[in-house]
Formats: structure tokens, sequence, C-alpha cells
């Protein structure tokens, strides 16, 4: 089975002391490639350390994290700006608005937000954005900077039947799906009934998030098989097949 886990933060300290065991259950699970969002300033190292210890397996992409925005949000998006003179990545994220956790800067969060899609228009990439408790501000952003310009993917989809049609209206952005999906109190089984497969791609957001009957442990590349078995039950194709798409859905988006 082939599948990419496009969203996976296992350069923090959580992989520390087993990261090429966990690089290995990966590879044994079938995951081909692992896309790493990052987060801020602070994670660029490790981020970057994990990029070259597994070239084209860990694959880097550049932004700063809603939740990182605060009080000096300019010197950082500023050092954020410069990594794209220094190295290639293949999309500007993770970025975009959390209302969860705190509101205190939320219009510094919108200005960096746009700033960073202006980016992804500049550099030709795509965008991973985070959206939590903020799907609607989110879609406000991508169409005040325009949409027409702008592709990417809202990770770690959770939202509406109405959330998920304002997102594909868009016209070029797919949903992240994890495990979230496996969770018995999710509506995500009925919602994602209102698309297909074409729109979906695979993500861990490793450490975080792991599926059942994993949850509450520490997520791993290797567990977006569970995924994988969850949506071939939703749209009743073969687990292969769902790997096969959404591994696709993946290669255009992300240009691999």
């Amino acid at each position: 089975m082939r599948i990419i886990d496009t969203h996976s933060h296992i350069y923090q300290e959580d992989f520390d002391n087993d990261i090429d065991e966990v690089i290995g259950r990966a590879k044994m699970a079938g995951v081909e490639k692992i896309l790493m969002p990052n987060i801020d300033v602070e994670s660029l190292s490790q981020m970057h350390a994990l990029a070259d210890k597994y070239p084209g397996y860990c694959i880097p992409m550049m932004g700063l994290h809603p939740t990182s925005v605060g009080e000096n949000w300019e010197e950082e998006l500023n050092t954020i700006k410069q990594q794209f003179e220094a190295r290639t990545y293949i999309a500007v994220g993770e970025i975009g608005l959390d209302l969860y956790w705190d509101k205190t800067y939320m219009k510094e969060q919108e200005t960096v937000f746009e700033e960073q899609l202006r980016w992804s228009i500049e550099y030709d990439l795509p965008v991973v954005i985070h959206s939590r408790d903020a799907i609607p501000e989110c879609i406000a952003c991508v169409k005040n900077i325009g949409a027409d310009k702008l592709r990417g993917v809202f990770h770690s989809f959770g939202g509406s039947e109405e959330e998920l049609s304002s997102i594909l209206a868009l016209g070029n952005f797919l949903i992240g799906i994890n495990g979230v999906v496996t969770f018995k109190n999710s509506t995500l089984s009925t919602v994602l009934k209102n698309t297909d497969l074409s729109k979906i791609i695979i993500e861990t957001d490793a450490p975080y998030l792991a599926p059942v009957p994993y949850r509450g442990k520490r997520n791993e590349p290797s567990y977006t098989s569970k995924v994988v078995a969850k949506l071939s039950e939703i749209y009743e194709v073969p687990e292969d097949r769902v790997g096969e798409i959404t591994t696709t859905n993946a290669e255009k988006l992300f240009r691999l």
C-alpha cells in the first residue's frame, strides 16, 4: 500500500529517543514520504536536521504557526521568510488561524497568515492551513489574497458539511484527514460522504491525534494505516485504492 503522511511533526522532542525506529515502522507500513510543516523559529534546527538525515523522505515546509504569533511576530516572520532564500521547501506551512487557544493576537494572526499566503504566490508553492475553530475566517483570508492564485490543504479537517462545501468551492484546496476520523464522537464519517477521495490527503499531525486504537498515545506516521482503513470503510473501496488515490492527490498538490 502507498501512503504519504502529509503533515507530521516528527522532528519534535517526543521522537528524540527512537526516531530511527519510527521511520522504520513508517516504511514497513507503506509510508513513502513524510511531509513536515514548520512551527516557528525555535523548531527550525530540529526540522532541518531530520530533513538532512532522511533527504527525500522527511521533506520540510516553511511557515509560522498561528499559535506562535505573539508580541515579536514581525521579527519571527522576517526570520521565517529568510529561510526560503537558503533552502528548498515543498509548501508554505503550517500557517493559518487558531481561535481555540487564544484570541489575544487575532488581528496579528490574520496579518501574518495573509502575508504568508502572498509568499505562496511569490514562490508558487501550496499552503498548509491550520484552521482550528476558524475555518470561515481562514476562507475569508484566502479570498482576500486571491483564491484563484492559491492552492493547498486545510489540514486536520473536522468541520461541518457547510464548511466542507465552502473549502471545496475555493477550487484548488483539499482537506487533510487524520486520526480524528476514527474517533467515536467524530462526525467526519457523515460529513465526508459529501465529497470523494479525490479531495482528500492523509496525515497524522504526529505526535498529536493518534487514531483508535492508539488514541491518547503518541501518534506516528505508521498509524496512517488506521486512517486508510477507516476511509476504506466510509467509501467502501479497498484500502490499497484509498492509499493510491490519496497518495496521487498529495503528489499532485506538493509536486512530489
